[in-house]
């Protein structure tokens, strides 16, 4: 609902790759924000049809493009897409579209609506000159210059929650505020699964603290190189979606929240995506990567329906 009091423009032809379909659209209307014109303190009617504003900022997002540089043909100013994607980031309605997406997925591949376990893993991205030397860093392990992101994923590899910070951080600094947040979000995870980088002392501090167990993926004793490596293969392919994004090459952002809100574009696109297609077929066999369970009866999965007690101590997140 509009509550326009002016006609609305026709429906424009939907001629780009990343415009939404109409089942795509039929999935995303009912999880956007109401208008203000709806709501009890009153607004002003919304001049340009919603779908126009969130195919725009797809293409912005998925072609790499300047804000300026919104195609005519979406009918609406550039100013316009920008604020929209600004105040539904601020406003957190951005995050809760993407959650609702996540569930939906989950229930669609005949999953738990909420997962249990969790990876993480990092990526460091160059940073552009727009990129302030306030929210940039130097990561001496990749070399690279710019910010760093901190995924999560499910067992699936869709995106659970993302955060990007500096690069030139140890991957077990930020992962502190990074868990915490998963926490207090996602209380029913138990499992979180890293490579060797997250080790050490932040497992102790993730179950004395947070009450979840952190188990670390070692490299092959025998590795030379890239090799696939069980579990975190999960992530890295995630990784790679949120790379088909052209805006996700490179960071561009001005501000870190920025930087988020377009990588939250991506998976919202991709799941929405998902949902339009029929659920991928069971895997008869394991992954390449993945050792192969043992016959017999499964092991049965717990679930903690309640979140244990968070110690909210100043040395809680040193």
């Amino acid at each position: 609902m509009t509550c326009t009091d002016i006609e609305q423009p026709t429906v424009r032809e939907r001629h780009h790759p990343s415009d939404t379909t109409d089942a795509e659209w039929a999935i995303l209307e009912p999880l956007l924000p109401k208008p203000a014109c709806t709501r009890p303190t009153g607004g002003r009617p919304e001049k340009h049809p919603r779908r126009n504003v969130v195919d725009a900022i797809r293409y912005v997002n998925d072609n790499g493009v300047k804000w300026r540089s919104v195609p005519v043909d979406y009918g609406i100013p550039w100013r316009t897409v920008f604020g929209f994607f600004q105040r539904w980031r601020a406003s957190g309605d951005l995050a809760r579209i993407h959650a609702e997406l996540h569930e939906q997925v989950r229930v669609h591949d005949g999953l738990n609506p909420r997962t249990v376990a969790v990876i993480l893993d990092s990526q460091s991205v160059k940073g552009a000159e727009t990129v302030g030397n306030g929210s940039r860093g130097f990561d001496g392990h990749k070399m690279i210059n710019g910010r760093k992101r901190h995924l999560l994923v499910d067992m699936r590899g869709m995106p659970l929650t993302v955060m990007v910070g500096v690069a030139s951080p140890h991957d077990s600094v930020p992962a502190r505020d990074l868990l915490f947040h998963l926490r207090l979000t996602h209380p029913e995870v138990t499992v979180v699964w890293a490579d060797s980088a997250y080790g050490g002392t932040l497992i102790d501090w993730a179950r004395s603290f947070l009450g979840l167990t952190l188990k670390t993926v070692p490299r092959r004793k025998d590795q030379d190189g890239f090799a696939v490596l069980a579990k975190r293969w999960r992530v890295e392919r995630a990784i790679s979606w949120i790379m088909r994004a052209r805006r996700n090459v490179r960071d561009y952002e001005r501000l870190i929240s920025h930087s988020e809100a377009h990588l939250t574009w991506t998976t919202i696109t991709l799941m929405a995506r998902r949902l339009t297609r029929p659920p991928p077929p069971p895997r008869t066999t394991p992954h390449l990567a993945e050792p192969a369970k043992a016959v017999g009866k499964p092991t049965p999965i717990r679930i903690r329906m309640q979140p244990q007690a968070i110690r909210l101590t100043p040395t809680a997140l040193c």
